[in-house]
């Protein structure tokens, strides 16, 4: 079983799942929002027969969890023809750490036929960005995640590392899971929330916390590496949005976020 589908992996128990949340998804002391949505998307997607892909996923992240044991309690809305409305909430030690909405359904018999008058990310090519492993060893002692994937971020994009952030809101990045595990519906939900804060482009560096997280998948990636893009407008109130989208290696739009996060505590 490849790393991944061992971390994200839970044990049912009629409509409760009971998982182990490894401390290899670390990010500043926290536990990283993307994963844990994974985590509670794979309970989901075992919950209604024939419908195991998430298709919306919201996501209200109440409070940080820790590595450790971890328990999911779903329940069915409603299980409609086509697609069903699923809810969970993920605890630890009694106290609600994320409470979900989300619809599922199976891609599969979804029309394959993705269009948007959206472009896909311009990267330069694998060999000309800038690797994650290329990270000083505090960085990824700090962010022990690094080491569940690759990334090789746009060039033009990293100005942040060397303290020459461009201050355009925008990060983007070619992804790839640990071990070359190829993505799927679940994966995405990982995805969306992997690179760095888009805050870091304008100078804010820190754990941004994520506050609510909505995803929507589009289709079925196809193997290969993924680009990402994450982009910000607006702060108001200390808080800002993070839009993500990622495009599969047939340059189909899979998967798209928006995320509301607090700014760097640090600033």
């Amino acid at each position: 079983m490849p790393e991944y589908d061992h971390h994200i992996a839970v044990t049912r128990d009629a409509d409760v799942f009971t998982g182990d949340l490894t401390d290899g998804w670390l990010v500043g002391g926290a536990v990283n929002g993307g994963y844990l949505l994974s985590v509670i998307g794979h309970a989901l997607a075992q919950l209604v027969p024939g419908k195991p892909d998430p298709i919306s996923v919201s996501a209200y992240y109440l409070s940080a969890a820790a590595p450790g044991p971890a328990t999911v309690h779903t329940r069915v809305v409603r299980d409609g023809r086509s697609v069903a409305t699923l809810a969970a909430d993920l605890r630890q030690d009694g106290d609600d750490r994320i409470t979900v909405l989300a619809m599922y359904g199976d891609l599969a018999r979804q029309p394959d036929d993705v269009r948007t008058t959206a472009a896909p990310p311009d990267l330069p090519p694998l060999e000309e960005c800038v690797s994650n492993s290329d990270a000083p060893e505090e960085v990824r002692r700090t962010a022990p995640l690094m080491g569940r994937f690759e990334m090789r971020f746009d060039p033009r994009h990293v100005g942040w590392a060397v303290g020459q952030p461009s201050g355009n809101g925008e990060l983007q990045a070619w992804f790839r899971l640990a071990e070359e595990r190829e993505p799927d519906p679940i994966s995405l939900l990982t995805v969306v929330d992997a690179l760095p804060p888009v805050t870091f482009e304008l100078g804010m560096m820190g754990w941004a916390p994520t506050l609510e997280l909505t995803a929507h998948v589009r289709a079925r990636p196809v193997p290969g590496w993924l680009r990402v893009r994450h982009a910000t407008r607006n702060i108001a109130g200390g808080m800002f949005e993070e839009d993500c989208e990622v495009w599969d290696a047939a340059d189909r739009l899979v998967a798209q976020s928006r995320q509301l996060a607090r700014l760097p505590r640090s600033r």
